[in-house]
């Protein structure tokens, strides 16, 4: 992929970085051989975005044009958001307050080059906001109102506007960037196209473990796709790729989520989808999204400050109570009687308006029907941990005990425990589930549908192997030529 830079004029460009095309805004604009160019990632250095000027309208014809432009036109529109401006001031809220709580005057501002600043104890926090705003030169101003810091606007810096002694720094930091030299991992060989896994090694539940995602790797490389493992700190750099793989433990309020709205917006095939993401994570969601395409589940309420009496007689006790954002099995507890029901309703409200009840269906074991692009690929019983009523058993310190698992070909699963799988991921997308199913009473009833499910070398991958990981790799090849061919939107 060919890099090339657009600023307002030529003489302003004072920089040498090799291998970089420069050109003016009016050229790229209105010469026709910029509109033929295929495989180019832009670099827009105007002085100004605003709308209808020439910095903006290179970004809108890169994109028409299939050009990657940086910044896009989501990053522009989202720098003149002060809602977003005020949205990343608070989510970036402690690390602002560590980094500037040296400083002694009740404003400052700080220059961000491609994600990074001169001064070290800054690095940090440029890196954060070039992640969220993803623009080469950003300048953000920062002021202090009782005592706490406030991110107040962001804008890009003009190339006059650079300081001569820092034009070192930009030329180290440009020519880095443009080398792909933060890559964590460097691809060997040439491939068709790119797909970055989000992956986090240290996260004790992380959907996949390693070696499930050296399959993945793998997998992808012999189909021509050159898989990257990528962390939370690559966000700036989502656009270099074709597809998104999110290996990680999902939520809204997520860096997870936040990659998957950008992959989607870079135009990059995503899974799992941020729209699937928001469907599965929240359970209140989930329950009403199930209820309403009438799919069995267990008998739920939808419990808030004025109705905690009537859980009891609706449900019967012993109840399940799930806070909304509840993950393999955590925020998930049983209730024996009213006095612990009350006090654990009271507990999950100082969290959330609304909680989960559900009746308490006791089984041996959980199904678990993984599937893909709406096709099943293993089902898998999950037993109950030795002594407790759910999969997952946490210890003193920390520890969990998982019970034993047992994976087996889809082909045998009860047919009725596979229907039921495929009735309830339906009304979610056709992205990679994992939908959990008791069997009790003769019946089947869905428990809930995982957007992100465990896929583990040496458990999930038992009967399929390495077929498994090719198969999954195979939908996002898929995927990603249908969109190349503009036979799926974007």
């Amino acid at each position: 992929m060919s890099t090339l830079i657009v600023v307002n004029n030529i003489s302003e460009w004072k920089f040498h970085i090799p291998g970089v095309e420069v050109t003016d805004a009016r050229s790229y604009l209105t010469q026709p051989r910029f509109g033929s160019l295929r495989g180019v990632k832009l670099f827009n250095l105007c002085r100004s975005y605003r709308y209808q000027t020439a910095g903006y309208y290179v970004t809108l014809l890169a994109q028409a044009r299939g050009h990657r432009p940086c910044p896009n036109i989501t990053t522009i529109q989202d720098m003149k958001s002060q809602t977003m401006v005020r949205f990343v001031s608070d989510d970036l809220d402690e690390l602002i307050q560590s980094t500037l709580a040296p400083i002694q005057s009740a404003e400052f501002t700080l220059s961000v080059y491609f994600g990074r600043n001169l001064a070290k104890r800054y690095d940090r926090l440029a890196l954060h906001l070039f992640n969220l705003f993803q623009a080469p030169l950003l300048r953000a101003h920062f002021e202090r109102t009782d005592g706490r810091w406030q991110l107040r606007q962001l804008s890009p810096i003009p190339l006059g506007e650079i300081p001569q002694s820092h034009h070192p720094f930009v030329i180290a930091q440009a020519t880095e960037y443009f080398a792909g030299r933060r890559s964590s991992v460097r691809k060997r060989v040439p491939t068709k196209y790119d797909l970055a896994i989000l992956y986090n090694a240290d996260d004790q539940l992380a959907p996949s473990n390693r070696r499930a995602i050296d399959k993945f790797v793998k997998a992808a490389n012999s189909m021509g796709l050159g898989a990257e493992i990528v962390g939370r700190d690559d966000y700036a750099r989502i656009a270099e790729f074709d597809a998104l793989f999110i290996r990680e433990t999902t939520q809204v309020n997520h860096h997870t989520y936040r990659f998957a709205r950008r992959g989607a917006t870079e135009g990059l095939v995503v899974m799992d989808d941020a729209e699937s993401i928001l469907k599965c994570a929240n359970k209140v969601y989930l329950a009403e999204l199930l209820a309403r395409n009438k799919v069995p589940a267990p008998r739920t309420m939808i419990v808030h400050g004025e109705n905690i009496d009537e859980v009891g007689r609706t449900l019967g006790f012993p109840v399940v109570l799930k806070q909304p954002d509840a993950a393999f099995s955590q925020g998930v507890v049983k209730c024996a009687d009213e006095r612990s029901l009350r006090e654990r309703v009271e507990q999950f409200l100082e969290r959330s308006e609304l909680v989960i009840a559900q009746e308490y269906l006791p089984t041996e074991f959980d199904w678990r029907i993984c599937l893909c692009d709406g096709q099943p690929l293993f089902a898998c019983k999950y037993h109950m941990a030795d002594g407790h009523w759910q999969i997952i058993k946490q210890e003193g310190g920390g520890k969990l005990d998982f019970g034993r698992f047992e994976t087996i070909p889809v082909e045998i699963a009860p047919r009725q425990v596979v229907r039921a799988a495929l009735r309830a991921a339906r009304p979610i997308g056709n992205g990679l589930y994992g939908v959990d199913i008791k069997q009790a009473r003769g019946q089947c009833y869905v428990i809930e549908v995982n957007d992100n499910p465990n896929i583990d070398a040496g458990v999930e991958d038992k009967i399929l192997k390495d077929e498994l990981y090719r198969r999954i790799m195979a939908v996002f090849l898929r995927r990603i030529e249908r969109r190349k061919a503009g036979l799926e939107a974007a």
